[in-house]
């Protein structure tokens, strides 16, 4: 099982990767880049939500 900090750490790449593949997509025009990047960014944010409970949980 991943650890608290490994899935914070990991969360937050998945935020920035989401975050550029969007700018990207809107400065390319490209819609489905742009959904994909909205999609990673929140994947992102849950799995650093999954660290923050864990983290709590002393896990």
């Amino acid at each position: 099982m991943k650890t608290s900090t490994t899935d914070k750490v990991e969360g937050n790449i998945h935020k920035v990767k989401g975050e550029i593949k969007e700018t990207v997509g809107q400065i390319t025009n490209d819609p489905h880049l742009e959904a994909e990047g909205t999609i990673e960014k929140a994947e992102g944010k849950a799995q650093d939500a999954v660290g923050q409970i864990k983290k709590v949980l002393g896990k």
